[in-house]
């Protein structure tokens, strides 16, 4: 590599990392803890609930209660499950018989518990893991700001993994085994970051891609939809099967008797290990009433394998139906590896434990770039007002970084403690009391105070987690692993291992400090 090339690559690294630091340690802080955003969101509620994709739920009980609430004839309705929990999403869509009353024109979305049946709005079913998971793409950011700013740094991590991994090819097999704690201390944080730099490089990768796809796809389609499309953005999600068929509506009641759950529970004896999670009804009560049933084969048995069944009410006729065995193609398996590598749901507890250590790992790796920039600058010919523009930036990104820890466990408490809090309570919480966190460390100006202590506070309030979780809820992990509550036992047990492992970083960190 030629010098010049090596001073692009060094610079783009550089430049590209430390402008992104601070929103990428965030990105992968929270979204290292949305890995759990079920067991999270179910230990709030003290719920357990199957760790499955499919919809448990009585179809015909459900549509009953919700017809005499919002008086479905002429509606399109979607049930949908993402997540493991007992609750289900369900959109409303206004009904298309014309003669109707302007209120049951109008839309609406809502969570049913498969349970009761008891509906709640969004806002009512807010949460903590919701919160954590919707923090990791920085959705509290009005949209589309937000989605868009995260969608760019992952962009931008791509381009700083990239460069990082031509800096370091020559000698990216022995720097790797390369690690001198002993040596000064630029020279440990450039072993820490190299090492954990590529055991971390795969995971990095995918989700530097993933993650800009999900978040910045509009931008990177607009121009195929402007050449190939003609502006028509319908037609292009029409042809990547993001929208659904749309039947006519007869405005004709149906006078014959149906129920979806035997249609439901034929569609599901079709496949083998076929996990049915979503459920549509096109135009309810009406003589063209058709049924659209969704799923997926376990991924056990076969990594992408999505199905459909469509099914005429009025006849019971099956019109149309998509094999997950035989039938998925290219679109289908692009769309599906995407969100399944980026989400890990594929691989059960330890598969979503391996990729949180993997994410905090990169939380790390971020750290000990920014440290290597701070260091590489603090240099005896380098003007005094320069290198103490230099530590104070350091110092702002550690305090900053760094007291997410002890702020996110201190939420959870909160959490259990005032439970349900609302969404605006979540945010007050979280990030009144992470400014509160942050600007105590950087008015107290010591980098390894800020490291010590948010490691030690982060771990007693870890530790207080299961503790206030058993008082509150009478629930402790003991008794939830006796009951097979596996969700509720493993949030309650995760926070006992990290809180042992930070708190011991922290006072082994105090040792060499001493040494």
């Amino acid at each position: 590599m030629t010098n010049r090339n090596y001073n692009i690559y060094f610079h783009t690294h550089t430049v590209s990392g430390i402008v992104i630091s601070v929103v990428l340690f965030v990105i992968f802080f929270a979204g290292s803890f949305s890995f759990f955003r079920d067991e999270i969101i179910n230990w709030e509620r003290n719920e357990s609930a199957p760790i499955s994709k499919e919809i448990d739920l009585d179809y015909d009980a459900a549509f009953k209660k919700l017809d005499k609430e919002y008086t479905l004839y002429g509606r399109n309705i979607t049930i949908s499950k993402h997540s493991n929990e007992r609750k289900v999403n369900v959109n409303i869509e206004g009904t298309k018989d014309t003669l109707a009353p302007a209120k049951q024109k109008e839309g609406s979305f809502f969570y049913l518990d498969t349970k009761n049946h008891k509906t709640s709005t969004y806002e009512e079913s807010y949460s903590l893991g919701e919160f954590l998971y919707r923090l990791h793409f920085l959705a509290q950011i009005p949209y589309p700001v937000g989605y868009y700013l995260s969608g760019f740094i992952a962009l931008f991590f791509l381009f700083a993994i990239v460069t990082g991994v031509l800096l370091h090819w020559k000698k990216i097999v022995s720097n790797f085994y390369v690690f001198r704690p002993k040596e000064k201390l630029k020279t440990l944080w450039t072993d820490a970051h190299t090492a954990l730099g590529m055991i971390g490089l795969p995971f990095q990768f995918v989700y530097a891609v993933t993650g800009a796809f999900f978040m910045i796809k509009l931008l990177i389609v607009a121009p195929a939809v402007m050449a190939l499309y003609k502006g028509d953005q319908n037609k292009l999600y029409k042809e990547l099967e993001y929208t659904d068929p749309d039947f006519k509506f007869d405005n004709k009641k149906l006078a014959a008797t149906f129920s979806i759950n035997q249609l439901v529970s034929k569609a599901k004896n079709n496949w083998e290990d076929f996990e049915i999670n979503r459920v549509m009804i096109q135009n309810y009560g009406d003589t063209n009433m058709h049924l659209l049933i969704e799923g997926e084969l376990v991924s056990t048995k076969k990594f992408t394998g999505i199905g459909k069944v469509v099914y005429r009410i009025s006849d019971g006729k099956e019109v149309a139906r998509k094999n997950p065995e035989t039938e998925n193609y290219y679109l289908d398996i692009v769309k599906n590896v995407l969100y399944r590598i980026h989400f890990g749901d594929y691989g059960g507890y330890p598969l979503k434990i391996v990729s949180f250590v993997l994410g905090i790992i990169t939380c790390f790796v971020i750290i000990s770039g920014v440290m290597i920039w701070l260091i590489a600058r603090d240099k005896k010919n380098m003007p005094e007002k320069k290198r103490r523009f230099n530590e104070d930036v350091v110092r702002i990104y550690l305090a900053i970084c760094l007291s997410m820890y002890p702020i996110t466990a201190l939420a959870f408490i909160a959490a259990k403690l005032f439970y349900p809090l609302t969404q605006a309570n979540i945010y007050s919480i979280y990030f009144i009391g992470w400014l509160v966190l942050a600007l105590f460390f950087i008015i107290k100006k010591n980098n390894a105070f800020t490291n010590k202590w948010c490691l030690i506070s982060g771990s007693i309030l870890g530790f207080l987690v299961p503790v206030i979780n058993g008082l509150v809820s009478g629930n402790w992990f003991w008794s939830s692993f006796l009951q097979n509550q596996i969700q509720i036992f493993f949030i309650d047990v995760f926070w006992i291992v990290l809180a042992l492992i930070t708190l011991y970083t922290a006072f082994s960190l105090k040792q060499k400090e001493s040494e």
